[in-house]
């Protein structure tokens, strides 16, 4: 990786139809776009080593502000040298910036002008998250790319509410641009580091567009579409994408959060979307469950018990083609830890390879087809 480069930048390199192939540059290296980044909740991507994640292709990690604030703390993890060193990985990582977390895991939570003042789920214990603190947090924990902090509710929801919560993400977008460049300004935040903005508006047309146009106008080096994959369906994010992306700038990435299934990833890169974060593939490892080029496999299936073949005999991780489905049902049938870290690195080599096969089709023009033919071999089941 060449650290020597201070700056932040995005260069789309080739476009077929909508879909984008790109690289961004940070001074902890570069992100070949489409890009899956796997994630670190708490400073670790579950079951896997951080060589195992490298070496499966990943360019860069997510970590989260609302976790790592409560445990081991953010002031914490700066005296020990930022969240790179503590968690040896010296890639590119982005921080969320909590505001999902205290939309679903707090128990009790009051959003006002000021911020979100909520219990935390492990203690109980009261914390007040406004945009200025989530960036000092992001900052302390040194990540490369930040996120704004912005209000997120579940959907469906009344159009009005809807319309409130974007507004004041558009005031917190503002509060935490102000705040990065004072971070800047006093050393708190590198040279290189990036501070991306959040569209907000559920699945409204008109409130998304509301949302991009005037977060296009306050500059930011790149944006992140928020607020779906949290009950609106498949067929409503997809639509929602195609009214949002054409207001978002060419020159910069675009990032949708929390997203999501191999099909979800293709067809928002159809879409234009260049970055993605799911914690689908461990999660899914975790519970027994693959992501194979012939569709999932359910391993807690008693027709895996005698089954001799291997997981996926076209992955690249060795594991997929050297571990039999009768052995990995066993694993996860015995509940043997050994299960969720086989599955949990086949599937996150699973999706990087699928982002590289992406990466491909597009540098050589025929992102359209291998799109459809993809999908229809991912619905297999496998």
């Amino acid at each position: 990786m060449d650290h020597a480069v201070k700056h932040f930048g995005y260069t789309l390199l080739k476009q077929d139809r909508s879909a984008r192939l790109g690289e961004i540059v940070t001074p902890r290296g570069v992100i070949r776009t489409p890009a899956f980044m796997p994630v670190g909740t708490v400073a670790t991507v579950k079951a896997l080593y951080p060589e195992q994640v490298k070496e499966a292709g990943a360019d860069i990690l997510l970590g989260n502000t609302y976790h790592l604030m409560l445990r081991p703390g953010a002031e914490r993890i700066a005296r020990l040298g930022g969240l790179h060193k503590f968690m040896r990985w010296d890639g590119p990582i982005l921080t969320d910036s909590g505001g999902f977390q205290v939309m679903s895991l707090s128990t009790i939570r009051k959003i006002t002008e000021e911020g979100a003042q909520f219990q935390s789920h492990i203690d109980g214990s009261k914390h007040m998250l406004t945009p200025e603190r989530s960036i000092e947090i992001q900052c302390l924990l040194g990540s490369d790319i930040q996120m704004q902090f912005d209000e997120c509710i579940q959907l469906p929801a009344e159009r009005k509410e809807v319309e409130r919560s974007m507004e004041l993400s558009l005031r917190w977008a503002e509060r935490s641009k102000r705040a990065f460049e004072q971070q800047v300004a006093m050393g708190g935040a590198r040279p290189g580091q990036a501070l991306f903005a959040i569209v907000q508006g559920g699945v409204d047309r008109d409130l998304r567009q509301r949302s991009a146009r005037a977060l296009v106008e306050m500059g930011f080096p790149g944006y992140a579409i928020g607020g779906l994959a949290v009950g609106e369906g498949h067929e409503a994010m997809v639509a929602t994408l195609e009214e949002t992306v054409p207001h978002l700038p060419q020159d910069k990435p675009r990032y949708l959060m929390g997203v999501g299934t191999p099909q979800d990833l293709i067809e928002s890169v159809r879409r234009g979307i260049d970055m993605f974060d799911c914690v689908m593939p461990t999660r899914n490892g975790r519970h027994g469950m693959a992501f194979t080029w012939s569709g999932r496999v359910n391993l807690h299936n008693a027709r895996h018990a005698e089954d001799l073949a291997p997981l996926d005999p076209e992955s690249t991780c060795p594991a997929a083609r050297d571990y039999s489905r009768a052995y990995l049902h066993h694993l996860v049938k015995a509940g043997e830890y050994l299960g969720a870290m086989i599955l949990s690195w086949t599937n996150t080599v699973f999706y990087q390879d699928l982002m590289a096969a992406m990466r491909a089709a597009i540098a050589e023009g025929r992102f359209e087809a291998w799109a459809d033919d993809t999908k229809t071999r991912l619905a297999q089941k496998g």
